[in-house]
């Protein structure tokens, strides 16, 4: 397998070897560059360090507490609201205003840290960017180390890019989005930073570095005294919103900042944690911005958590969509949790990219679009998410006509129906069919993008739309739930069973269609095959496995004892 040179030198190189400067007890393995260097600095790495190590064993307890979940899902039991903090649910309390900077969040863009990335991002006419170290990014030491980089120099202004096949120089505009960054979930490891020997948790090195070097600028320059802004990923329960805040409390003490400074919203993208909104607000009432729909994450943790239940098979993934009940309550109950709170309440992704060479389907995939942002804000939400440049416009002007100058609909009136949502309706079965393309689909796509992570790229446009790590977990959770339970496509007449028989069948027909779609060439070079191996034992496991990621983290960590050689 064979994954590049990362930074070793070749035998005509003349090299010197440069280390970074860290403090006692971090050992940093990734490759040594001098612009990485000026964010891995040894006071930087120290702060990380501290946050590691004050709070380490409450991760490991919160993760203890995950996998005594799951046994209780497995055994039968189903999720529900939490009796012991019911003073909380019924509580009159609110958050902290929203601070003037951010209080219009009509529509945000996401996307990962690359230059050219952020450049356009925040130059796309959107109100937030969200410059994201997870689903949208491998987690290389390259991406990770050059994101910090690029996020540094655009909180300062002097962001840049010359795209030298297209001879086109890329700078940032007088009036930009607001930025928030969305580090990793609590589940990833950075295996490039040890901290006393174990490997650093990923977000907080994301966290902490980013905060540490930015902090200052970025309240001066966007937050009007606030800030910096984040997007929290992944959590289950409030105990991991606690950590996070006692984490925002360490940070701003340490730099001297005022105790709600730093602003966050959660994705509530885990089916056990639609029931602890109240609670995941409450521990972060000093500084949370709000919740968001990641609904795509949300249909995946839907299969994983109640993947030992045969009578809760989810149908085609493309039929899951706002519109089944289970997904529709999600979202009402989101919005009244938070105008209640007083903090926005943010709508989910669209995934669309532009179809340029075909101007009706182009239409057509706008005018979906359209119709799913005019929902969400006809169901009360404050702001959405977009994928693409090409979309800010279309979704800005749904949200505008129905909300005019006003920046939010925090204060409007709470709807009564969605104070009424049940357990039982957040965990209504879906409804629909499952297909042979069905199945086609998954493991295309799953194999595709797991191939293109392999080799650095976590955002992927595949079929007209960005796919990212959520919609490849959900292509493989779906797949190894169908397997384990053979289940019957019923929906297009064949009536067929899926196993592994069959499975292999049609992984063997999709990489065909795959070389034939990229070509021969490109399919040779990428990682097609390797992803294949990957994505195929992910979907034949007897036992599933939490994140895809964990397992295809092993592939791009390379390790270099005490940096590598700079080259001269």
């Amino acid at each position: 397998m064979d994954l590049g040179n990362f930074g070793y030198p070749t035998a005509t190189e003349k090299t010197t070897v440069s280390y970074y400067d860290v403090p006692e007890g971090v050992d940093v393995r990734g490759r040594y560059d001098q612009e990485f260097a000026k964010i891995l600095t040894k006071d930087a790495l120290m702060f990380v360090a501290e946050l590691q190590r004050e709070f380490r064993n409450h991760i490991k307890y919160a993760f203890e507490c995950r996998k005594e979940a799951k046994r209780r899902y497995n055994e039968g039991a189903l999720p529900g609201f939490d009796a012991a903090t019911k003073y909380i649910q019924e509580g009159d309390w609110v958050c902290a205003a929203p601070p003037p900077a951010i209080a219009d969040r009509k529509v945000e863009i996401t996307g990962p840290v690359e230059r050219k990335m952020i450049i356009n991002a925040l130059n796309s006419g959107a109100k937030v960017f969200m410059a994201d170290f997870e689903d949208a990014v491998s987690p290389s030491w390259e991406n990770l180390m050059r994101g910090q980089v690029n996020l540094k120099d655009a909180v300062e202004r002097r962001i840049s890019f010359h795209d030298k096949a297209r001879n086109r120089s890329y700078k940032l505009n007088d009036q930009t989005a607001k930025l928030f960054v969305r580090p990793r979930g609590w589940h990833l490891p950075e295996g490039h930073i040890l901290i006393d020997g174990e490997p650093a948790t990923g977000c907080l090195v994301d966290f902490g570095l980013y905060f540490y070097h930015n902090h200052a600028t970025f309240r001066r320059t966007q937050g009007a005294g606030f800030g910096p802004f984040f997007y929290l990923p992944k959590m289950e329960h409030s105990r991991e919103a606690k950590i996070w805040n006692s984490v925002f409390e360490r940070a701003e003490e340490k730099a001297g900042i005022e105790r709600g400074s730093i602003r966050a919203t959660v994705l509530i993208e885990t089916l056990p944690a639609v029931f602890q909104m109240n609670e995941i607000l409450y521990e972060l009432r000093d500084h949370s911005v709000g919740l968001n729909c990641g609904r795509w994450d949300y249909i995946f943790s839907y299969v994983k958590t109640f993947q030992a239940h045969p009578d809760r098979l989810l149908p085609d993934r493309v039929q899951v969509g706002m519109a089944q009940h289970f997904m529709k309550s999600y979202s009402d109950l989101l919005i009244n949790t938070c105008h209640r709170r007083g903090v926005h309440a943010m709508g989910g992704m669209a995934a669309q990219i532009p179809i340029r060479d075909d101007p009706v389907a182009n239409e057509a995939a706008l005018e979906l679009v359209r119709k799913d942002k005019l929902r969400e804000v006809k169901a009360g939400h404050d702001g959405t998410w977009a994928a693409h440049p090409g979309l800010i416009q279309d979704c800005m002007k749904v949200f505008n006509n129905h909300m005019g100058n006003e920046p939010n609909q925090i204060h409007t009136k709470k709807r009564e129906d969605a104070a009424n949502i049940t357990e039982e309706d957040l965990l209504q079965r879906p409804v629909g069919v499952r297909t042979m393309e069905g199945l086609r689909l998954n493991t295309r796509v799953g194999i595709q993008y797991v191939a293109a992570w392999l080799t650095g790229s976590g955002s992927v446009p595949l079929y007209n739309l960005m796919e990212d790590a959520a919609t490849a977990e959900i292509s493989r959770v779906q797949n190894w739930q169908w397997l384990k339970y053979e289940v019957e496509l019923n929906g297009d007449g064949l009536g067929v069973r899926v196993n592994k028989e069959l499975f292999g069948r049609v992984v063997e027909e999709e990489m065909a269609r795959i070389e034939r779609e990229v070509g021969k060439d490109k399919f040779s070079k990428r990682m097609y095959k390797e992803a294949c191996k990957i994505f195929t034992r992910q979907c034949t496991a007897s036992t599933l496995d939490d994140f895809l990621t964990l397992d295809a983290y092993n592939y791009i960590v390379v390790h270099h004892p005490r940096g590598s050689p700079s080259r001269l």
